[in-house]
């Protein structure tokens, strides 16, 4: 959770373009990223012209780096300062073989700098930077704008979400979920499919909820476990006038599906809380439910 976002970041250039473009988008993300706390992994002026991919052997360069930081880039920020090389942007994203989110953000052109100094174009090369990646089946993310400065606010809430999905798309990959107790007959809205999370990734391990209750009964209500979750939950929650069993009921409870997600290294967790539990158990198991949230 405390992990610093890292992007991989591809500078698009097109030499009929002024290079000097590019530089300025580097120091520019530099600065952003500077700001919000990000680290980039890319090619740098001396690897490339500039750092940019423009041609097949820039992307080349780009994928091997890619490649190498694999374990550590959570998304993909695709900068063009200019018009930018659609092939070698689509060929750096498909040789460096990763499968994380990505984002496309184009410079806006001023209307007061259109000489061939200054000149961008880069509204059309996102366009052509889309439908390369369109068509090879790469998934990506938009700007809320079609072309927006780095440094503008309107780009850095951009980023912000987009942060947020590489969070939620990376934290969702091999998470593993556990299943206590059958589906409660009349809720059919929790219904859902472990085949169809399987194919992507996220894996289910149930246990029966008997077990459950009957490895809570025969916990011992003197055990060290359950006296420090006891204290969690009243530290937790005011509870005038629980009867004290309850509580330790609860606490007992509490003990036996820690243990259970440790050992099956689960990330979450859902449970039958409906009537099963209360009927043979005794307790609800809502105080428990929100600890763990």
């Amino acid at each position: 959770m405390e992990k610093t976002p890292t992007l991989g970041v591809i500078y698009g250039n097109r030499d009929f373009f002024p290079d000097q473009l590019v530089a300025e988008a580097r120091a520019d993300l530099t600065r952003l990223f500077k700001e919000l706390g990000i680290r980039a992994i890319q090619l740098n002026e001396r690897e490339t012209k500039l750092g940019g991919v423009e041609t097949h052997e820039d992307a080349r360069k780009c994928a091997a780096l890619f490649r190498e930081h694999r374990d550590e880039i959570d998304g993909v920020l695709v900068c063009l300062p200019n018009f930018g090389d659609e092939k070698g942007v689509l060929d750096a994203v498909r040789l460096s073989g990763l499968n994380v989110p990505i984002l496309v953000q184009a410079y806006p052109d001023r209307p007061d700098e259109l000489s061939p100094a200054r000149r961008r174009d880069a509204f059309c090369g996102k366009i052509s930077v889309c439908n390369n990646l369109a068509q090879a089946g790469i998934r990506f993310s938009l700007t809320r704008r079609h072309v927006e400065h780095p440094l503008t606010d309107d780009f850095r809430r951009d980023l912000q979400w987009f942060l947020g999905v590489c969070r939620v798309v990376n934290g969702m990959r091999g998470l593993r979920l556990g299943a206590v107790g059958a589906r409660p007959g009349a809720f059919n809205t929790v219904r859902y499919s472990e085949k169809l999370l399987e194919r992507h990734g996220i894996s289910v391990t149930t246990v029966d909820l008997s077990e459950i209750l009957g490895a809570a009964e025969k916990l011992d209500g003197r055990d060290p476990r359950v006296a420090a979750r006891l204290q969690e939950i009243r530290s937790y929650a005011p509870a005038p006038g629980v009867p004290e069993e309850k509580l330790v009921q609860m606490a007992r409870l509490g003990v036996v599906l820690a243990d259970w997600m440790q050992a099956n290294h689960l990330h979450a967790m859902a449970i039958q809380c409906w009537t099963s539990l209360q009927r043979h158990y005794g307790c609800n198991v809502c105080t428990l439910m929100s600890l763990m949230s």
